[in-house]
């Protein structure tokens, strides 16, 4: 079992550091009573963790124990790659009151083999900044990379996408951390890795940049229509194909189509500059589509 804290003792440590060098300190909650003895000792900053975001019942608590509070609180993403779980925890917070709601991307559980310890995802936190576009994201490198000299790669690439903060793990001596030693690096790297970070605008006053953006940005939306015009035709063909099976008794699923498919479409979206994970979650979500489409056929009695 990996190391999970002194308990109280360590918030008495965090309020005397506090008192010594006036820096606000900051505390991990996952019940009720973690609330209010972070609230006794002083702490300025609640987070709640990914297994907890996970838990509606806990983030309740939680939410019921902050009632009348005047605390910021930040909120990890969950275990699992579930947007709806990260706005239900975020958004029981707000029906609490809460008014300063920070939410911190770590990363998702890897289910395949990966570089990283937990998978980015860059898009879910993307499509959770759609919802809250007021609330600020802060990345977490040090739970995302798992290794400390990945770090600084997975912070680029959040300032990249504008991310509002970064969230590291920094430790004296990080081979004798209790926890995650091989994603802890020393004070001296984390100043180092925030002095290379490269911060870029979001937007500058340049005419010329804006007008040239502003037409790249046209021949992407023709080629998003593109897009969606051949992947229609591709359904409609789909569909035929429902049809023949259903009238030959022929089931949805041929494996070995499927297989052969992946592999040969894989194979040339490479040959053409496309990332292996990239093509292949396109093919699996047109696939599933089409299973969709086809199933829909097969057990609609009229005619099509």
């Amino acid at each position: 079992h990996s190391f999970e804290g002194v308990g109280e003792k360590g918030l008495k440590i965090l309020q005397l550091v506090k008192k010594e060098t006036g820096l606000k300190t900051t505390t991990e909650v996952a019940k009720a009573a973690h609330v209010s003895l972070a609230i006794k000792h002083e702490v300025d900053i609640l987070w709640i963790g990914a297994r907890t975001t996970g838990n509606p019942f806990a983030i309740q608590e939680i939410a019921e124990a902050l009632k009348g509070v005047n605390i910021p609180v930040m909120v990890k993403n969950p275990i699992n790659p579930e947007l709806n779980l990260w706005i239900g925890a975020i958004e029981r917070l707000i029906d609490a009151g809460i008014k300063n709601i920070a939410a911190i991307h770590r990363g998702f559980f890897a289910y395949k083999n990966s570089k990283y310890r937990n998978t980015p995802q860059w898009q879910i936190a993307v499509d959770l900044k759609r919802k809250f576009s007021t609330i600020p994201i802060i990345c977490d490198p040090s739970h995302i990379s798992g290794k400390s000299n990945l770090i600084y790669e997975v912070a680029q690439k959040a300032m990249d996408m504008n991310y509002d903060g970064l969230m590291i793990e920094t430790h004296i001596d990080p081979a004798n951390a209790l926890s995650d030693s091989q994603q802890q690096i020393t004070p001296k790297k984390l100043d180092e890795i925030l002095a290379n970070l490269v911060i870029r605008n979001f937007e500058i006053d340049n005419k010329n940049f804006k007008e040239s953006l502003k037409q790249l940005r046209i021949q992407i939306d023709d080629l998003d229509i593109e897009l969606i015009d051949v992947l229609k035709r591709r359904m409609e063909v789909v569909e035929k194909i429902g049809v023949h099976k259903k009238e030959n008794k022929v089931t949805i699923l041929q494996n070995n189509r499927w297989a052969e498919m992946l592999t040969k479409r894989t194979q040339y979206g490479k040959e053409n500059g496309l990332s292996e994970v990239f093509i292949q979650q396109l093919l699996k979500a047109i696939h599933q589509e089409s299973i969709d489409k086809q199933n829909s056929v097969m057990n609609n009695n009229d005619e099509v």
